[in-house]
């Protein structure tokens, strides 16, 4: 479908440097805060309100609804910046902009304008998919029933990534009795909600990806969605903001490598200048990590644009054109991810080929990249998108496009 056809209210893409010129003083911002976050380990509400403020949840939202209009690659890309400044910030968005993808999916209707008027009012979404415990793979505990005229919800979910930031959580349950899959939209302050920052892992610490429980909580029939009517490239969108997390730490790196080289007033004796700014082997290390982090954000970039592609195709009448989108989507996604998590991680360990072990102090926090690098870089197993990458190369095998993890069979 070419870009004339489309219809008048998809989000195809606006000018990127008056959209990003908007965010950019929060941005920096974020990151004169983010130390002290990462050494209190301090969630950032703040920060989360400055950008719900400045309309950065609606980037996607159609000009027509009040929204930025902005394409995929054009998310990505603000993301990207984003998680230079403050890595937890995107990741802790995740749920929300995939909530609005799915929105930007469904057919016209006033539900879907209600929801566009409540992410232009700054509104947004958390997540809550994930079971934890003695739930096999297929399964899903939490439940929604009737009771009376009353639809009701309940169960408990982790890695509920960004809900305690949020206005709403997409929860994803069974309908007892004919046990179809859901999305539940519940509001965040409903009776029966309890959200915990229990999240212990040791990067990525400031995401808020703890424990959500609920209990008889209210589900409004307009807010139980099919899961079966979820945008197709779902898992692709999920997996390009973790490559967007990943670009930005390569970015943050190169920062802080540069600054701490051109302060840093020791030298050793067996090196090349008289102060390290100016030793050959140095500039060469830096040179490298620069090197990692724009392949790395370039990559991340080039793999956002299939999902376009699948956007657009949506609302097309050309079945092959969209399948063939959301299979691209999938792939180059998954194969961006077995790349740049190497790249990144890389790059945060060369920091420390650059500094010395001083660079290792506690105070200075260097170890965050990686910690945060390898955390993000574990989501979703890699070799298992290297398999699917090479099973579809060789035997032109279709991706999945939705994954579960649970206990397996005995």
């Amino acid at each position: 479908m070419s870009q004339h056809t489309l219809p008048d209210d998809l989000s195809t893409g606006t000018d990127y440097e008056t959209l990003a010129q908007r965010f950019r003083p929060i941005f920096a911002e974020i990151a004169q805060t983010a130390l002290q976050r990462e050494r209190e380990r301090k969630l950032p509400y703040e920060p989360i309100n400055w950008l719900k403020q400045a309309g950065f949840g609606a980037v996607r939202v159609p000009k027509q609804y009040g929204g930025a209009g902005a394409s995929l690659p054009q998310l990505f890309q603000l993301l990207v910046e984003l998680a230079t400044a403050d890595s937890n910030l995107p990741q802790a968005l995740r749920g929300h902009f995939a909530f609005v993808e799915d929105r930007l999916n469904a057919p016209a209707s006033p539900e879907r304008e209600v929801w566009f008027k409540r992410f232009v009012a700054g509104e947004i979404v958390g997540n809550a998919w994930t079971e934890i415990g003695e739930v096999a793979v297929g399964e899903v505990i939490t439940r929604v029933s009737r009771q009376g005229d009353k639809l009701l919800l309940n169960g408990r979910k982790f890695y509920s990534t960004g809900s305690i930031f949020a206005d709403w959580i997409d929860v994803y349950a069974q309908v007892d009795g004919t046990n179809q899959d859901v999305i539940a939209a519940i509001r965040t302050s409903d009776p029966g909600v309890t959200q915990s920052d229990d999240w212990d892992g040791f990067g990525q610490r400031t995401t808020g990806s703890g424990s959500t429980v609920f209990e008889n909580v209210t589900v409004e029939a307009e807010n139980l969605i099919d899961f079966a009517s979820r945008f197709k490239y779902q898992t692709a969108f999920y997996q390009l903001v973790l490559l967007a997390v990943l670009a930005g730490i390569g970015k943050a790196v190169e920062r802080d490598v540069a600054q701490h080289v051109r302060d840093r007033k020791r030298v050793f004796s067996t090196g090349n200048a008289s102060s390290v700014s100016q030793d050959a082997q140095i500039q060469q290390v830096v040179g490298e990590i620069s090197a990692l982090a724009y392949a790395a954000e370039a990559t991340a970039i080039r793999a956002a644009h299939p999902a376009q592609r699948a956007y657009e195709a949506r609302f097309g009448n050309d079945a092959a054109r969209e399948r063939q989108a959301n299979i691209d989507a999938e792939l180059e996604s998954g194969k961006a991810q077995i790349v740049v998590s190497e790249l990144v991680l890389r790059a945060s360990t060369q920091l420390f080929n650059a500094l010395g072990a001083s660079s290792a102090r506690a105070e200075l926090l260097l170890d965050r990249h990686w910690r945060n690098a390898r955390t993000v870089a574990s989501h979703n197993p890699l070799i298992y998108k290297a398999r699917i990458a090479g099973d579809w190369a060789i035997n032109g095998t279709e991706p999945p496009y939705v994954w579960q993890i649970g206990r397996g069979k005995a």
